[in-house]
């Protein structure tokens, strides 16, 4: 069975994507907890971008250290392999830690032909955009927060070319989050405003 690469996002009900720890957190409960530990549970290595590795990697390892509630998790996390893209040099202290030799679409498709378990991201934004582009991604997991941001950057580019998707699979936590699992769709709707109208008036 082919590898399959899933990307989690949390993300508001205007498509921010930036800084969630910001406004994210109100919303965490042992529903969305789950949730997130059910998509790691075939994880074995991890895609990021730079940004989200290195924040990642100035939380966990002093998580798992310290040994508290998230300390499995933490090693959890520490333990799979873990690769990143950027231009520049990286300061890899997290074990277990890559830098990418290759763009992110030659790197996923190279991971996605060898066997192993799944292949995950949380967060990383750039990364998600040119998998999405690339045809690469399977899953694209949205944990959408009852918030209006109002500033910051979205999933999606403006001008950039339509990708449709259709949904998996849906659940309502008791916060008011939706979790919303896409995956690609190779057949989507087609017609334009004239059958709409028929429709209508049918």
């Amino acid at each position: 069975m082919p590898r399959k690469i899933t990307a989690s996002l949390f993300i508001s009900l205007d498509g921010v994507v930036e800084a969630p720890d910001q406004w994210h957190f109100p919303y965490f409960n042992d529903e969305m907890g789950a949730a997130v530990g059910a998509g790691m549970s075939t994880t074995e290595v991890l895609l990021f971008g730079r940004r989200t590795y290195d924040s990642f990697a100035g939380a966990w390892p002093e998580r798992e250290a310290a040994g508290g509630e998230d300390a499995g998790f933490a090693k959890q996390l520490g333990d799979m392999r873990k690769i990143v893209f950027s231009r520049g040099r990286l300061d890899l202290r997290w074990r277990n830690s890559e830098q990418a030799r290759g763009d992110v679409a030659e790197v996923a498709a190279a991971l996605k032909s060898e066997p192993g378990g799944d292949i995950s991201l949380s967060g990383s934004v750039s990364v998600v955009r040119q998998l999405l582009a690339a045809g690469l991604l399977d899953e694209l997991h949205l944990l959408v927060h009852p918030v209006a941001v109002r500033k910051g950057m979205r999933l999606f580019d403006e001008g950039e070319p339509s990708i449709p998707l259709k949904l998996l699979k849906s659940q309502t936590f008791t916060t008011g989050v939706l979790n919303l699992v896409y995956g690609p769709d190779t057949a989507p709707p087609t017609g334009g405003y004239e059958e709409a109208v028929t429709t209508l008036g049918e």
